[in-house]
This record gives C-alpha cells, sequence and structure tokens, in this order.
C-alpha cells in the first residue's frame, strides 16, 4: 500500500510577495503542482491542503487531518516565513500533533524542494 503524504501550504493567491518580486502565484502554483506530481510519480499518494491566512484555515487542516490516516506531513515555508505567521504555523503544528500523532513531520525551504523533505522522512 501507497505511503500517503499531506501537503499544507499557503494558497498562492493568498500569498505576500513583496519579499520575492520574481514569484507569482501562478509560478508557486505551477511549483507546488510539480512537487505533488513528483511524489505521485514516486510511489506516494499525496493530498493538498493549501490554506487561507484567515480563520478558515484551521478548519480547513483540521478536516484534511480527520479524513484521512497519513505516514507524513509537510509543512510549507510560507507557513513559518513571514514572523506574522508564527501563531498560524503553530496552530498547523499543534493540529498535526495532536490529530496524526503517527505521522511524520517534514518542512520544504522552497516550494521546489517538497519531495526532497518527504524523503527525509518516508520512502515511497
Amino acid at each position: 500500500m501507497a505511503k500517503r503524504i499531506l501537503a499544507i501550504g499557503i494558497e498562492p493567491g493568498s500569498a505576500d510577495y513583496s519579499a520575492f518580486p520574481q514569484l507569482t502565484p501562478e509560478l508557486v502554483r505551477n511549483y507546488i503542482e510539480a512537487q505533488l506530481l513528483r511524489l505521485r510519480d514516486l510511489g506516494f499518494e499525496v493530498t493538498s491542503c493549501l490554506i487561507d491566512l484567515d480563520e478558515t484555515a484551521e478548519a480547513a487542516v483540521t478536516a484534511a487531518l480527520r479524513d484521512e490516516r497519513f505516514d507524513c506531513i509537510v509543512i510549507g515555508a510560507g507557513l513559518r516565513e513571514p514572523k506574522p505567521r508564527l501563531v498560524l504555523f503553530e496552530k498547523v503544528l499543534n493540529l498535526v500533533h495532536r490529530l496524526a500523532p503517527e505521522a511524520a513531520i517534514c518542512f520544504n525551504t522552497t516550494p521546489e524542494d517538497t519531495a526532497e523533505a518527504v524523503l527525509r522522512w518516508v520512502e515511497p
């Protein structure tokens, strides 16, 4: 049976790109889709959970974690930076800890290295 991965990140249309003017929502969305496809090609079953930066974020993560059991949960770099997102990051991390205690947790550093983050903790 294929290992299941949950990828949690910020909806690209909700992100602030002022610190990264070379990025656009479309480019980030393409990076995310390419990484999800790469994980699927490696043999993983992948669920994407892209969240907004408002009160719906926790509900979306909770729903994703309650719907399925995951072997690994990757949390995108956009949730850890910039500093004002720290509380949201902590909320997401605590939801993962509470609702998926058996899952490995990993972090990417860009939308382009999600597969590497997952492969550090689980094999296909």
